[in-house]
């Protein structure tokens, strides 16, 4: 997902040429609200518990693209191929290369603000705007309730990038922790992590919060990535708790760039099978349209 600190020029990848089919196997997810459990489930008091029927997603294949000439890094070094392979744990972020979609938009969408979020996100992109403000903003164009949100994720699968599936269980299988790291939210993200695999506390996400009858009343500020530089401060506390000897952040945008900072990311993939970020794309260490290209390299 793209932070919104400031313009970059973005090419989106045709979606003519997505088809949707079903994956085979999903397992069933279910959301509780409690107190006590907030990092993987939503936050509010004194709510009646409610299960949802199983999550099946749709997985999205695309079109191979063009890669414009001027980069020169769609095919690792020698030093980065081992570094990938090597890796103790590789991080991804989720709008825009776990799933195809920007989660926040969809939800305004779905509860009748698209328009005024995307423009409100036009605006924002021209200048530079702390993530924590641009957060807040959006959220406040639409104030999603906590039955818009559960009928939202009832109606609306996530839909995942072609092979990330395949390539989350390649690196559980070579026994590389898996993580998620997203400005997006947790109630989002809970089914992409079901049916991935990926327990909840590999999750580094925001939390949406809601009072006694639902209401809307903000997001939890105290979650990393809230703020701007919040990706590198999740990466920066997963290498110090697990003392990662070599870690990879995989992203679209600037705020997963940003992860490759001193003390975070050895190594950043570059993912542009949804939006290609010209910015961002040119300084990675490794740019790919498809997740194939890392599943491969793993052999």
């Amino acid at each position: 997902m793209e932070g919104l600190m400031g313009s970059s020029q973005i090419t989106q990848i045709p979606t003519h040429c997505r088809q949707s089919h079903l994956l085979p196997s999903v397992p069933a997810f279910s959301l509780r609200f409690a107190r006590a459990s907030y990092r993987s489930h939503f936050r509010m008091k004194n709510h009646t518990n409610k299960s949802f029927s199983p999550i099946v997603a749709s997985v999205q294949p695309l079109e191979e693209t063009s890669v414009p000439s001027r980069y020169n890094n769609t095919q690792p070094s020698k030093g980065v191929l081992e570094l990938w392979r090597n890796a103790n744990a590789v991080c991804f972020d989720v709008d825009s290369t776990v799933c195809v979609d920007e989660g926040i938009d969809e939800l305004a969408e779905f509860c009748g603000a698209g328009k005024a979020v995307a423009e409100w996100t036009a605006r924002a992109m021209s200048g530079s705007v702390p993530f924590e403000d641009a957060l807040a903003a959006r959220l406040s164009l639409f104030n999603p309730s906590l039955s818009q949100v559960q009928e939202f994720l009832e109606k609306r699968p996530p839909r995942l990038s072609n092979g990330i599936d395949e390539l989350v269980k390649k690196l559980k299988a070579n026994n590389k922790d898996v993580f998620l790291i997203s400005g997006g939210f947790r109630q989002m993200i809970n089914p992409v992590s079901s049916i991935l695999g990926i327990p909840p506390e590999n999750i580094f996400a925001n939390q949406l919060l809601f009072g006694n009858s639902g209401e809307f009343l903000g997001f939890d500020k105290s979650e990393p990535t809230s703020r701007s530089g919040g990706k590198a401060k999740a990466v920066e506390q997963l290498r110090k708790a697990h003392n990662y000897k070599a870690l990879v952040m995989i992203g679209d945008g600037a705020t997963d760039l940003e992860a490759r900072k001193p003390g975070g990311a050895d190594l950043f993939v570059c993912y542009a099978g949804v939006q290609l970020r010209a910015a961002v794309a040119g300084e990675a260490d490794w740019l790919v349209f498809n997740f194939k290209d890392l599943i491969s390299s793993l052999d």
